[in-house]
């Protein structure tokens, strides 16, 4: 009898070591899966932290960062730096592209379009939405000059940057080298014109690489439904100056 009751006992605590053992993974889970909940919340509010205002301003009303949006598409904004033609930085706390949503679902797609062409090309982003108050910036520096003609005057309501629906942009390779284009982004000038490349083909001022470099940007970005900007080949907007009134909000 004794025996039985010995053995019984010895059950009895096998399969009590045996819950407990159980047990113990299934609440490990539960506060690693917490732990991890926690974690992710952190990071995220973390990233919020590290955007500027700017950024945070933009996204509060309801604009799109590309870089988020996709990431195989590369960003270097101008106007985040001196080396521009005002010779200012005019975006002092951003460093992110943004667009309207519809301008960067347009945008999306002549990335796509551009990748079946040459796999190993990207677009790269020099300016996207620009708030009103920078495009003020940009006309005192050209105001009274013969440059006034690529700036658009924000007393006439400013230009299709100032809605988010415009962009300038080229074509980088594997490497991250800009494709040449005859001249460099922002070139105030005739060589930027894209009805002259014949002529700087001809003459010698272009070459005929350059020049089917710039074709190879108006292809995907009128494909994916942009239209060109005839006095600069990197500038492109989604719609007409009369629509963007009509459609889109000012960014002041």
């Amino acid at each position: 009898m004794e025996g039985r009751n010995r053995i019984f006992l010895y059950i009895l605590t096998a399969l009590f070591i045996v819950a407990s053992h159980r047990s113990t993974p299934l609440k490990g889970a539960e506060t690693l899966k917490v732990a991890t909940a926690k974690s992710t919340q952190k990071s995220v509010t973390k990233a919020k932290q590290k955007k500027s205002k700017t950024a945070l301003y933009f996204e509060s009303i309801g604009l799109v960062n590309i870089a988020e949006a996709d990431s195989s598409i590369a960003v270097h904004l101008m106007y985040a730096s001196a080396d521009n033609f005002t010779g200012q930085v005019l975006y002092t706390d951003l460093k992110e592209a943004y667009l309207h949503r519809d301008a960067a679902k347009a945008l999306l797609s002549a990335q796509r379009i551009l990748k079946r062409i040459h796999p190993k090309y990207s677009l790269i982003i020099y300016d996207a939405v620009r708030p009103m108050s920078v495009q003020q910036k940009m006309w005192n520096a050209v105001k009274g000059t013969s440059r006034n003609i690529y700036v658009s005057n924000p007393a006439n309501g400013g230009g299709l940057h100032n809605y988010g629906v415009a962009v300038d942009i080229s074509i980088i390779d594997s490497l991250g080298n800009p494709l040449p284009m005859g001249t460099e982004v922002d070139h105030l000038g005739i060589e930027a014109h894209i009805a002259n490349e014949a002529q700087l083909v001809a003459t010698g001022k272009m070459t005929r690489k350059e020049q089917e470099n710039r074709r190879l940007l108006r292809l995907v970005m009128k494909k994916a439904g942009f239209r060109v900007l005839p006095t600069e080949w990197w500038h492109f907007n989604l719609c007409s100056r009369s629509v963007a009134k009509q459609k889109y909000k000012l960014i002041q």
